[in-house]
């Protein structure tokens, strides 16, 4: 019985427990995309990022971090298309800059020990964001930022492959990096997410506040190949709240390895990156991969 009504909590969030945007523990943002240096802002200047997410799920995975019975497997696949603009104006000291992200997805789900199979594809929701801050010192860099995740995607309380939430998200970013040489060779950092989310339109669900934490250990080599230890975690703060609302709360967590290369004639960067998940709740669990390619303008 505990494993249909905690289904019944991913269908009432629209997939928002397991579907979607990659492998996001209640909310939009995916936990997994920055890695290593994700709290270091550019120079001033306008960059695409985008970032191709494939998340294998292995499991369902109760709120007790159980396993659901039988074979549930599904895979999400994203294209994120990020463009940041950082200009050559200062506030508080920081480089000021704005960003918009669209994610592109596709999504299929043969949860066959909990009686569910769907697929689609389609754009997810938007996001925008007015503020972006960025410091730097001679062995730190520092991040801040403020943005709106909007409805935007489509939604149907009874398809979690669809790929819109169905609510809309503020989400605040604070994050570090300290590097332990002059040239910068050896970094640790450290990139949090915290998103309130609204009221889902057609359930009357909204979700509790989340947080998800990335971070990396990099050391950069002779050649300029970037290798390092990373992971996060992932947390749902509160439960949710409405009629149809449960009371387990999600959580994620996961370890991978990341090798980055950047080529500063072209303005090009590639960076690649393996997580395993260990230990979730309320959430699938399995495998996240993801490439990520940075071009300056």
């Amino acid at each position: 019985m505990r494993y249909r009504n905690w289904l019944a909590l991913g269908l009432a969030l629209g997939g928002a427990a397991f579907a979607t945007q990659a492998s996001a523990a209640n909310g939009h943002y995916v936990p997994g995309v920055e890695g290593l240096n994700g709290p270091v802002v550019p120079p001033p200047g306008v960059y695409y990022r985008g970032y191709l997410a494939h998340y294998r799920i292995d499991s369902l995975r109760d709120g007790s971090g159980d396993a659901a019975p039988g074979r549930n497997r599904g895979e999400v696949t994203a294209l994120v298309n990020r463009l940041v603009w950082i200009t050559d104006r200062q506030f508080l000291g920081a480089d000021y800059g704005v960003e918009a992200i669209l994610p592109v997805v596709d999504v299929s789900l043969r949860f066959g020990g909990v009686g569910l199979r769907d697929s689609d594809s389609g754009l997810g929701d938007l996001f925008l964001s007015p503020l972006v801050l960025g410091w730097h010192g001679d062995r730190w860099d520092a991040v801040f930022a403020a943005g709106q995740w909007f409805d935007t995607g489509d939604f149907a309380a009874n398809r979690p492959a669809l790929p819109g939430k169905g609510f809309d998200s503020t989400m605040l970013t604070l994050g570090g990096a300290w590097h332990f040489d002059d040239a910068r060779r050896w970094t640790f950092s450290a990139l949090s997410r915290y998103e309130v989310h609204g009221s889902q339109s057609e359930t009357g669900v909204t979700p509790g506040d989340s947080l998800v934490v990335e971070w990396g250990l990099g050391h950069r080599l002779d050649s300029g190949l970037t290798l390092g230890l990373v992971g996060y975690d992932a947390w749902q703060l509160e439960r949710d709240s409405g009629v149809a609302a449960p009371g387990d709360k999600a959580e994620q967590h996961a370890i991978g390895v990341e090798a980055g290369f950047f080529w500063p004639v072209l303005g090009l960067g590639l960076n690649g990156a393996f997580y395993h998940e260990y230990d979730n709740r309320a959430a699938p669990q399995g495998d996240l991969l993801r490439l990520t390619l940075t071009q300056a303008f």
